[in-house]
């Protein structure tokens, strides 16, 4: 009789262990179709939605670290690309430079680093060099769609591009440095916040951006000036504007930073005016489109520090990089309405010290940088489609 108590109770187990792995193997096939769902084509009140890859990407070699990290963008090969400040790393951060060093970590990368798409480090390089004149202060990067590098710089004296190639080869330099000759020279930038590339027109829309206040729109292959405009479309106008008020009516001109001017596939070029709190938008031709305001009570440094497109064929909606708020706002592209944001203050995986710089890869998956102490590389993880609160907070991995 003991036996056969035995023998039931172990066939009990046995059914339990059946049914368990059964549940649980249902339960992932309702996740994974889920999962499945979500990945479609957005429907009417859905929205991307992202979760933070905490450990993406992976760490330096050589005890190297990042300073200010202020550029971003994805090439044709979904490389990951940026750009930081080696002179923002404070004396205690770099022991290992000295003669005598005071101690075994860290260094600073070199200027410019390569990620492949699992965040391994698969290129660096960067600095002054012979034939141009690296900036004082690095600011944005953008690979085009021949894999050549475009840098600009937003020191003092900085009133020039470099071209490279992605080794890091020199290939032009448009403009020449302590230059400041205003927004309407032909021949020069000032303080240039950021470089977009129009790959049907072969043209380089540039931000021009933190000393002069205008987009300029110069040919790709020779880098002569073919066109700019300032605010609204008008010639540009550098005289002071008073700081921003949003009870005010909004100025003719942008204000400084005038941080990114980025092209879409359906022929709109749209312009950060960072500190004015607000996206212009354009024809190619600096045809005046329409505007929006984005968190208009935001003082300071502003809201609209850059912009990215998700990946869809019709780029509906776009990311705007908060670097005052310390988060993502998400905008129907259409309507330019906030739908949802994302993110928090904090340096947690997924919340943001000066979010500064923000791209999208070919699987929609989101990159951005730090400047100021955050001196950061994030990845947020494209997971399909939803509807989550107005605002998610800290978009933790699952």
């Amino acid at each position: 009789m003991k036996s056969r108590d035995i023998e039931i109770g172990l066939a009990f187990v046995v059914v339990a262990g059946v049914l368990g792995v059964g549940s649980a193997c249902m339960e992932n096939a309702s996740e994974a179709a889920s999962a499945g769902a979500a990945s479609a084509t957005a429907g009417a009140g859905q929205v991307p939605l992202f979760e933070v890859d905490p450990l993406w990407p992976r760490p330096l070699p050589n005890h190297w670290v990042m300073g200010s990290t202020i550029g971003v963008d994805v090439d044709s090969r979904d490389h990951v690309w940026i750009i930081h400040r080696q002179a923002t790393l404070a004396a205690n951060e770099t022991n290992a430079v000295g003669d005598p060093p005071r101690g075994s970590c860290c260094i600073p990368a070199p200027p410019v680093l390569e990620f492949d798409a699992d965040g391994n480090l698969v290129g660096s390089w960067g600095g002054p060099g012979d034939g141009y004149a690296w900036p004082e202060s690095n600011h944005g990067i953008t690979v085009d769609h021949m894999d050549n590098v475009w840098i600009g710089g937003n020191g003092a004296n900085d009133s020039h591009i470099l071209k490279f190639t992605r080794d890091g080869r020199f290939l032009l330099q448009i403009g020449q440095p302590n230059m400041r000759t205003g927004s309407n020279d032909t021949q020069n930038f000032w303080r240039v916040a950021e470089i977009e590339i129009d790959p049907e027109a072969n043209e380089a829309y540039v931000a021009d951006g933190y000393g002069n206040k205008r987009v300029a729109v110069l040919d790709i292959q020779t880098g002569a000036m073919k066109r700019f405009w300032g605010a609204y479309g008008n010639v540009p106008d550098d005289s002071p504007i008073p700081p921003y008020n949003p009870n005010d009516a909004p100025a003719q001109q942008f204000r400084s930073p005038m941080h990114c001017a980025q092209p879409t596939d359906d022929d709109l070029v749209y312009a950060c005016d960072r500190a004015g709190d607000r996206l212009q938008v354009f024809r190619p031709d600096g045809t005046f489109v329409r505007e929006a305001f984005v968190a208009p009570q935001t003082l300071g440094s502003g809201s609209v520090w850059d912009i990215a497109f998700s990946h869809d064929e019709d780029q509906s909606f776009l990311y705007v990089a908060d670097g005052s708020n310390e988060l993502i706002h998400v905008l129907d592209r259409e309507t330019l309405e906030v739908v949802t944001t994302f993110g928090d203050g904090g340096r947690q995986p997924g919340q943001f010290y000066g979010i500064h710089s923000i791209a999208v890869d070919s699987q929609g998956n989101v990159y951005t940088t730090e400047t100021y102490e955050g001196k950061r590389l994030q990845k947020f993880t494209f997971v399909g489609y939803g509807s989550p609160p107005r605002d998610q907070g800290t978009v933790w991995a699952r």
